[in-house]
């Protein structure tokens, strides 16, 4: 028999028991009280928190990608502080609404299997881990192989915070040696019952051919615009800043700056202020030929800093957060309004929101549909028009785009994945949260008023009362009975790869 994508089939067979694990270890957390999953997430949450710093600093090594300071900011959101926003909701519980003689009783998932990308790998491990244990469900995670080792280790801490607060051993688990063939053969298969899939464009497309139920998303490029009603000085501030954090690997990052003309030396002055490095004709020549190759951007230069950066074109920026290169075409022919993961801004000038408007449409025709914009006004009508015209799902006012786009400066949700939607050719229109990894089942009484609704206040499926059943004496435990089907399973396969070897 040949092997299918030439995996190895140890490797293959190591893997399917993790998903085994998983649904076992799943079934076993959907019998929990919402108490009890509180404890175990808290425990995660507390143990990745803990870490923070240390895995910041051991993915920027691994991967050779951003800032270590932005990224333990960015585990500690994406621990304690995706815990802390969501601590009040309960995803265990009936939830029964009289008036519209509704009961709605959640349905976690089950076994999700989570892509995680190189370019925020321990913010993603954390963040996917807490919306699954919240949710009841178990977790499979899948490095990219350029973040394996940080992610494996950040994994580990998870999962025995896990099992100390009382969780089932196998509802966190990690691919160690994923590989392309590996992933797309685990994707495919039945025992996956959602795929989260956070990477390029490739990873997302090979999700949704699995045939397994998947949410992923598509590349951003996010234009910013700044009209002649903006704070400027508070404009430059949250652009640089937001451009500069994690040096630009988050996909919700500005691409180009789309300025009023009125107000564009100002708010170039005003950047400068802020440590951007205006570039010349010249440098914006050097940078287009060193980040965009014949085959796309330059991945070498994903995540590095602007002085690296700058120096590998051919010329110096010193101290600066950010290099801006001044264009004067917007449209996908010009390689510089693009998606850059990196600290390299395009600059355009415009006359109006009109303008505005059409050349953001323009940049975003080829990538980015359905992902994120921002703007910087003060004028209501200017923000309608640019909002209701482009096509973003999310649109920040007076943020900086990475971070308010992926909702840690606005009150959207705080996520590491970024739906976008039909456009975007993605499942999810919104940002990801636990909602996603969950369905409800609705009792629903006939809405005729003669039709009384029941009374269900303090029922629930987790503490039924319980039923008379004749005794059969020689009957096993359900439950039991799967357990000892899945071991049987289990123990015939290995004894077949023992065997097969």
């Amino acid at each position: 028999m040949t092997t299918l994508l030439k995996t190895p089939d140890a490797a293959l067979e190591q893997a399917r028991m993790l998903l085994d694990k998983a649904r076992w270890a799943a079934s076993r957390l959907q019998k929990s009280d919402r108490a009890a999953v509180l404890r175990i997430a808290e425990a995660v949450a507390n143990a990745g928190h803990a870490k923070a710093q240390a895995f910041a600093e051991q993915a920027v090594r691994e991967t050779g990608m951003g800032v270590v300071a932005h990224k333990k900011l960015k585990n500690e959101a994406c621990s304690k502080g995706i815990l802390d926003l969501y601590r009040n909701e309960d995803f265990v519980a009936p939830r029964i609404h009289a008036d519209r003689k509704i009961v709605e009783l959640p349905r976690p998932a089950g076994v999700v299997f989570a892509l995680v990308p190189v370019t925020n790998p321990v913010a993603t491990v954390y963040f996917k881990t807490l919306l699954a244990l919240m949710t009841r469900n178990a977790i499979v995670l899948s490095p990219h192989p350029q973040a394996k080792g940080v992610c494996v280790d950040a994994a580990r801490v998870l999962m025995e915070a896990a099992k100390s607060a009382g969780a089932p051993d196998g509802i966190i688990q990690v691919v160690e040696a994923p590989t392309i063939p590996l992933i797309e053969q685990l994707m495919s298969d039945e025992r996956v019952d959602l795929i989260v899939a956070t990477g390029g464009p490739a990873v997302v497309k090979a999700a949704y051919r699995s045939g397994n139920p998947s949410i992923g998303v598509g590349p951003g490029n996010a234009p910013v615009v700044v009209d002649d009603t903006a704070d400027i000085k508070q404009a430059a501030k949250r652009i640089v800043a937001s451009k500069s954090f994690d040096n630009s690997i988050l996909c919700t990052n500005e691409s180009a700056v789309l300025a009023f003309n009125v107000v564009a030396d100002r708010l170039l002055d005003a950047m400068k202020a802020e440590r951007a490095h205006i570039c010349s004709k010249d440098e914006t020549d050097k940078l287009r030929a060193l980040l965009f190759t014949n085959t796309g951007f330059n991945v070498a230069m994903i995540g590095k800093d602007a002085e690296v950066i700058a120096r590998a074109a051919g010329f110096t920026a010193p101290g600066a957060k950010i290099l801006v290169t001044p264009v004067d075409l917007v449209q996908p022919e010009e390689k510089m309004v693009r998606e850059k993961l990196a600290p390299v801004l395009a600059f355009a000038r415009v006359q109006n929101i009109d303008q505005a408007i059409s050349c953001a449409r323009s940049m975003m025709r080829k990538a980015g549909q359905g992902h994120s914009a921002a703007i910087h006004s003060k004028s209501e009508a200017n923000v309608m028009a640019f909002a209701a015209a482009v096509p973003a799902l999310r649109v920040a006012v007076n943020a900086g785009c990475s971070l308010g786009a992926s909702g840690f400066e606005t009150n959207l949700g705080p996520s590491m994945t970024i739906g976008t939607g039909f456009h975007g050719g993605s499942s999810l229109g919104e940002n990801l949260t636990p909602h996603a990894f969950m369905n409800y089942t609705r009792i629903a009484y006939n809405k005729d008023a003669a039709e009384v609704f029941g009374n269900f206040a303090g029922l629930d499926p987790l503490s039924m009362p319980k039923r008379n059943v004749a005794p059969v004496s020689l009957a096993i435990d359900n439950d039991d009975q799967k357990l000892r089907a899945e071991l049987r399973r289990i123990i015939l396969e290995e004894l077949k790869s023992v065997l097969a070897a």
